[in-house]
């Protein structure tokens, strides 16, 4: 849960088509008090004159109408930003989102601190990689063979010390403990995933019926695992339901339980982050498969029945779920969608490779996802069956990230990286290891807590430098000391990798701009 915030950072100012604009104070951002006159920037008075962006003001009036309606245009830019023309615009066709939600300890995984005090620094040892001058945790040897194909920024920094998926993967200027726990919240803004369909739509049209979808979450509905209420998920926000990311249904059983203390008393949890039986499998909804007493005439028959029935639902504002009924007709009876999931087909030995862990076959999915087509698929390490699991490591952290966490990452990561590379695959998917907060340097108890001061990701792939550390921390991994990015700028890098101007503007349901990563700017050492 959230613990005490040090003070917003001081408000920034930025421009919005030329105008000035005090983000923190934009309405729409983060539900603090508005100012007479934060409205100014959306009257359009006169005649049609020509901003920045080549979007006229009466461009802009149209664009906002048009958000009522469902339709919320991105108004891109071009590719210049401050000036400068940073490469590989757009070279991410694919993108494989890796998600470790809960903070990750970056002291016990690519920013590890030898040299500090023990009770900085903990009983696991670094290991040298295949990139000189980085090391990494003894239980990551697979990863440290492939780290000279990898970027990792070591100085992402925010004050928040609370989980924060929003903030993480989308344009949600400040962390808020209540935009953040709550399911669905009027402050949320379109998942990064969502976007780029979105905006691939746009250009490209939608996919043929039956088509693998483009933006699919594995492997369940974040949060759904765990008591309690659920944190903000990813989805599409005002973009419209059409853009949430899919969520898929696990099937298997769990080969290993461990006994959790985490919230509440000791409990023994059979956890399939731990290891699956080979027969386990993901579909996109728990009827998408058809039973041996179902035949396509009887699931015709079905289907029209139900038009019947929504027919006047649609009349009385329905559309929604007529819309989400034909979804799953299409893929029921879609043979790409049948071939994309029939993960069993793989050859056991690369299952292995992947680790039979719930987070290694659903990496693995992932990679049929797009090799079937599948343009974004984000991968969720998440809690299961207790709080404070996943990497969450209040209590317990030795022990967790010895036997479960980092073994199961060493191998899903690994294996990825490997797989995409000996496909021809990786040259164009951009493989993203993000997370929304590290760990405390110093120990609570058993654990390490939430830190947001100093924290890290990794990237490899489409557009991305190979070999390269960018950033760094002070000599306990408190604070960063040199060149300090924010989520934004992540975002920034991977929307221009994706071929979205980062300073492109989103029109909301209120017909409001809101940019797209509000201050956020490409980060040109990760790029190649």
């Amino acid at each position: 849960m959230g613990q005490d915030n040090e003070k917003l950072p001081a408000k920034r100012r930025q421009t919005l088509f030329g105008l000035p604009v005090d983000l923190p104070n934009w309405p729409g951002n983060n539900g603090l008090p508005r100012k007479p006159g934060d409205f100014a920037v959306l009257r359009v008075l006169g005649g049609p004159k020509r901003l920045c962006s080549g979007v006229t003001r009466r461009d802009l009036l149209l664009a906002g109408s048009l958000g009522f309606i469902g339709v919320n245009p991105v108004l891109a830019g071009s590719k210049r930003e401050g000036g400068a023309t940073f490469p590989n615009f757009g070279k991410a066709k694919n993108i494989i989102l890796l998600y470790l939600f809960g903070g990750p300890s970056h002291l016990e995984t690519w920013d590890m601190k030898p040299s500090a005090p023990v009770e900085i620094r903990g009983d696991f040892k670094p290991i040298a990689t295949s990139l000189p001058g980085c090391q990494v945790n003894e239980h990551l040897p697979r990863i440290a063979r492939i780290m000279d194909k990898v970027t990792v920024v070591r100085s992402l920094t925010h004050p928040w010390n609370f989980h924060g998926m929003q903030y993480a993967t989308t344009g949600l200027p400040v962390g808020s403990i209540p935009v953040e726990e709550t399911d669905v919240h009027p402050l949320h803004q379109p998942f990064l995933g969502s976007v780029k369909i979105w905006h691939d739509q746009h250009k490209q049209g939608r996919k043929a019926r039956g088509a693998v979808p483009d933006n699919i979450l594995l492997p369940f509905t974040l949060s759904s695992k765990r008591p309690a209420a659920r944190y903000a998920k990813p989805y599409g926000s005002f973009l419209g339901n059409t853009f949430d990311p899919i969520a898929t249904e696990f099937k298997g059983d769990p080969t290993r339980s461990m006994v959790r203390r985490s919230h509440g008393p000791a409990t023994e949890i059979w956890d399939p982050y731990l290891g699956v039986k080979p027969g386990c499998r993901f579909s996109l909804a728990p009827e998408a498969e058809l039973t041996a007493d179902i035949t396509f005439d009887r699931l015709n028959r079905r289907k029209s029945l139900l038009e019947q029935m929504e027919s006047s639902l649609r009349l009385a504002g329905g559309e929604k779920m007529a819309q989400q009924r034909e979804l799953a007709f299409s893929l029921l009876d879609s043979p790409a969608v049948r071939h994309a999931f029939a993960l069993e087909k793989e050859p056991l030995s690369l299952r292995e490779a992947y680790g039979m862990s719930l987070f290694g076959q659903a990496t693995l999915q992932a990679r049929r996802l797009v090799e079937s087509g599948c343009k974004f698929v984000t991968v969720v390490w998440d809690e299961f069956g207790q709080l404070n699991a996943g990497w969450d490591t209040h209590v317990d952290h030795y022990n967790r990230l010895k036997n479960e966490l980092l073994p199961g990452f060493d191998l899903a990561f690994s294996a990825l990286v490997q797989d995409l590379e000996t496909r021809g695959m990786l040259d164009d998917t951009l493989v993203l290891v993000m997370n929304e907060m590290g760990r405390t340097p110093r120990f609570e108890g058993d654990g390490r807590g939430h830190w947001g001061h100093a924290y890290s990701n990794m990237f490899v792939g489409a557009g991305i430098q190979r070999g390269q550390v960018v950033g760094k921390t002070d000599r306990i991994g408190g604070i960063v000391t040199d060149r300090p990015v924010s989520a934004k700028d992540v975002l920034a890098t991977i929307y221009h990798l994706a071929g979205i101007d980062p300073r492109s503007v989103l029109i909301d349901k209120l017909n409001r701009p809101v940019p797209l990563v509000h201050d956020g700017q490409v980060i040109p050492e990760m790029l190649a």
